[in-house]
């Protein structure tokens, strides 16, 4: 993780000067700095097998595709069942430790990964079958181009706009133009759009909520604990949706937290576009031993936020 971290930083502040340099003419560090910064970046790479998206030792070009090809899920991807009473989560708990996570309102992308290398996109879809949307992954501003893990690998995560990104793009938009409603339809948009340059341009970000399989590993391998799992997925480079242990507090206590988080400018999370959270049975073979009934998934349940209830005053009716 404090490999991650380091490479994250360097490449901030490679892009920082490349950016100023090339964009607005002059330099924040001499040749030499950059050319130090970049062969430590480089050599971290080599050592860790991870390779960020938005790394300057990348070149990626963009690419255009004349239409979205579909493809079937290896397994059915159902949505959650849903409440908006927290007596319900606490129920759906009951002695079992359960993750509670946040619940990011974008759109859902499968990652795949075969010999470390990103292989495959597709979006949720129907659940059935998704559209392969590989091209625009590949410019998502926090995804690895290239991992340590070789073996095939398959992730479930929300592919999002920030608030604030989505502001400074209906900002920028020309004086007439209409501007985009809301961070969801913007990110479904850009990521299912034919040329990849509007996906690295709005600054997608994708955050990992699942692991679907990782070749050669079991619930064994990460004794069984999404905890863990999801920990050793952040150790690949991934980003990982923010979650609360029910060992560490009480569903009321961590349903406050995220309630306090979420309308505090300096929270962590206040940026992210949400519509509630999620609980999942950290234990992985109670989970999965649970099966699912034809809409939802036993082993996790939706809790959605309140909706807001205002007066509205009748003033006229104009009757025809």
């Amino acid at each position: 993780m404090r490999d991650i971290d380091a490479m994250k930083n360097l490449v901030d502040k490679l892009n920082k000067a490349r950016y100023t340099y090339e964009q607005e003419n002059f330099e924040i560090m001499s040749n030499k700095e950059y050319d130090a910064l970049y062969d430590e970046l480089l050599n971290l790479e080599k050592t860790t097998g991870i390779v960020l998206s938005n790394s300057p030792t990348q070149n990626v070009g963009y690419e255009v595709v004349s239409g979205l090809k579909t493809k079937k899920h290896s397994e059915p991807m159902l949505s959650c069942d849903k409440t908006k009473s927290v007596d319900d989560l606490i129920d759906f708990c009951g002695n079992h430790e359960c993750r509670i996570s946040l619940k990011l309102d974008g759109l859902t992308v499968v990652l795949v990964y075969e010999n470390g290398i990103l292989s495959e996109a597709i979006t949720r879809g129907d659940g059935i079958t998704g559209e392969i949307v590989t091209h625009n992954a590949k410019m998502f501003c926090n995804v690895p181009q290239q991992i340590s893990f070789k073996g095939r690998l398959v992730m479930r995560g929300e592919a999002i706009i920030t608030y604030s990104d989505f502001e400074k793009i209906n900002s920028s938009l020309p004086a007439g133009t209409k501007t985009y409603e809301n961070p969801r339809n913007l990110v479904s948009a850009t990521v299912r759009s034919y040329d990849n340059s509007v996906a690295k341009k709005r600054h997608v970000r994708w955050i990992c909520f699942k692991l679907v399989s990782a070749e050669g590993l079991d619930f064994d391998s990460f004794e069984n604990s999404m905890d863990k799992q999801l920990d050793w997925i952040s150790s690949l480079g991934f980003e990982q949706v923010m979650s609360l242990s029910t060992n560490d507090y009480s569903v009321k206590d961590a349903v406050k937290i995220y309630d306090d988080k979420l309308k505090d400018k300096k929270s962590d999370i206040y940026d992210m576009p949400s519509d509630g959270l999620v609980v999942i049975y950290n234990d992985l073979k109670y989970g999965k031993s649970l099966g699912s009934t034809a809409k939802f998934p036993r082993d996790s349940i939706a809790f959605k936020w309140k909706d807001d209830v205002v007066d509205t005053v009748l003033r006229d009716i104009d009757w025809n």
